[in-house]
């Protein structure tokens, strides 16, 4: 079974079969939604209470989280648009 992080499910509700096709063609996107899904665990973690991390290190992980909901997002975009 393809997995693809919870909140990405959320961010492109729409896009399921954009973020499958990504998954299973793309190793940059796999990446990505790899490092995405870790970094997701650890917030989580840390934001319950489980992995308790200093106020600095949340934010720089949030940043990370960012970026690469940034990078994904251009990807799904693209993959969105007609190829002339």
């Amino acid at each position: 079974m393809i997995h693809l992080s919870k909140q990405l499910h959320n961010e492109f509700p729409n896009d399921e079969a954009i973020l499958r096709k990504l998954k299973s063609e793309s190793p940059h996107f796999e990446r990505l939604n790899r490092a995405h899904s870790e970094i997701d665990a650890r917030i989580y973690h840390a934001e319950i209470g489980v992995e308790p991390l200093s106020q600095v290190l949340l934010e720089d992980l949030k940043k990370q989280r960012l970026a690469l909901l940034d990078e994904i997002s251009a990807l799904v975009r693209n993959s969105r648009q007609p190829v002339d």
